[in-house]
This record gives C-alpha cells, sequence and structure tokens, in this order.
C-alpha cells in the first residue's frame, strides 16, 4: 500500500486533486492508515494511470468515470467522438489564435490605442466575406487576384507583414511632423524597397491598388485594414517629396499596400 503523500511525489499530482478524485468516487483510497490518511494499492495506481491518460485526451473527468466503471462501454466510438471534438476545438483555437495577432497587430498600428484597434477590428469582422471576394475579382484580374495574396496580412506572423504594420504605426506616430522630414523620409523610403522587393515590375497592380486604398468606400470593399484619411493623405504628401528628390526613379504610387 502506498500512502497519498507518497503517490503525490511520484505522479506529480496534488494530494487535494488525489482527494477530488475520492470524494467524486472516481478513484477511491483501498484503505486508510488509522489517522485516516489515505492507502493506495498497485491496481488503485493503474487506475490512476488509466485517469491520466484519457484525461490528457481531453476527456472530462466525469466522462473518465463513466468509462473505467462500465464494462461495456464502446471505446472505438466514443474515441472517434472526441477525436471530432479535438479537431473542433483545434479550430476553435486557431481561430482565437488569428484573433489575437490581429489584435496585436492592430494595437501597434495605433500606438497601443487599443480601444480603437478594437473597434477597427470589430468593423472588419462584420464585414460580409462572400461580398468581399465578389468585389475583388470585379476589380482584379487573375494574376493581380495571385498577387493580393501576397500583400502583408493583418493576422500575419511572417516578418514582412510585421515589418509593414511596424513601419504603418511609425507613419502615425510622426503625423505632427514634417512630411519632408528625414525621419518620415527614412520610413516612405524603406516602404518602397519592401514594395519593390515583393512587387518590382508590378506597377498596374500597386497603382490601382494605392487608389482603391485612398477610397474609404473601396477600402473598406476590399476589407482592407481602415487607415484614416488624413494618415494617407500624409503619406501621399511625403511619397510625392521622396519622389521628387534625387531618389527618384520608381513609377510606383504610394508607399503602403
Amino acid at each position: 500500500m502506498i500512502h497519498i503523500h507518497e503517490v503525490a511525489k511520484l505522479t506529480k499530482i496534488t494530494v487535494r486533486t488525489l482527494r477530488y478524485y475520492d470524494q467524486i468516487g472516481l478513484l477511491t483510497a483501498t484503505s486508510k492508515t488509522e489517522g485516516g490518511h489515505r492507502l493506495y494499492s498497485e491496481e488503485d495506481m493503474k487506475k490512476l494511470q488509466q485517469i491520466q491518460f484519457l484525461k490528457g485526451m481531453g476527456y472530462r473527468l466525469q466522462d473518465i468515470k463513466e468509462m473505467l466503471c462500465d464494462a461495456k462501454w464502446n471505446w472505438p466510438i466514443s474515441l472517434k467522438s472526441q477525436l471530432v471534438y479535438i479537431m473542433e476545438e483545434q479550430e476553435r483555437l486557431g481561430s482565437i489564435e488569428s484573433s489575437l495577432r490581429e489584435l496585436i497587430n492592430s494595437i501597434a498600428i495605433e500606438g497601443g490605442d487599443d480601444h480603437l484597434a478594437i473597434q477597427k477590428l470589430i468593423q472588419l469582422s462584420n464585414q460580409n466575406k462572400t461580398k468581399l471576394r465578389t468585389f475583388r475579382e470585379n476589380m482584379f484580374n487573375d494574376k493581380q487576384l495571385e498577387l493580393w495574396t501576397r500583400l502583408p496580412k493583418m493576422k500575419g506572423e511572417d516578418p514582412d507583414s510585421l515589418e509593414w504594420i511596424a513601419l504603418l504605426g511609425q507613419i502615425k506616430r510622426h503625423m505632427k511632423d514634417d512630411p519632408a522630414s528625414l525621419r518620415v523620409q527614412n520610413i516612405i523610403r524603406r516602404m518602397l524597397e519592401k514594395q519593390m522587393e515583393e512587387f518590382e515590375g508590378e506597377d498596374e497592380f500597386i497603382n490601382k491598388l494605392w487608389e482603391l486604398r485612398k477610397s474609404p468606400s473601396q477600402s473598406e470593399k476590399l476589407g482592407l485594414y481602415p487607415i484614416e484619411q488624413e494618415v494617407l493623405e500624409f503619406m501621399e504628401r511625403a511619397y510625392e517629396i521622396y519622389m521628387s528628390s534625387e531618389h527618384n526613379g520608381s513609377t510606383q504610387q504610394g508607399g503602403v499596400l
């Protein structure tokens, strides 16, 4: 017989948990000491292993109790049902993970303004996905739709998306600066560098996208992250200054995808 404290030490299961298992009839100790401490047999230990194994597969304690007590329990059906549940749960958690990344990135763009970030994401989430897809298909040809998939994503965790998000956040933080300032011009320069890295030779697509981005209604129909009109106008002024300097040479418009 093994004392409850020894069981806790061997299994890394707390004494409180073992007592709870006993209280709900999931694992009743075979015996007790004169002082009332629970003692567990070798069979009890095997059952405890089974409980922890099934618990690790996502089963609830009540389900485990029924499974271990019912000799006629249909294991294949139960396991298949649990597998379906776990797959659905993974999909749900994946969706939550994606939403969390999107909110983190949105807050970064909004300079820590979490309320504004949340409001914008609510606006995006309320859009009809079918209508968004139809509008894009009407606005872009097949090649341009393929280019669309390469745009930075608010839910992305890839380095390119994260850098775009950081650059846009920097622009918003320097809205009070002169668009001709070195700081702002360096941000625009990096935006155009990244644009060229991914979309060199695709001026038609970039120019069309920028014109659509500047229109609040068109931008919303495309499902793009909401950017205030004054921010877009500031970026365009900064872009025009950059292009009129000695660094010009590109025919691509705008500074953000």
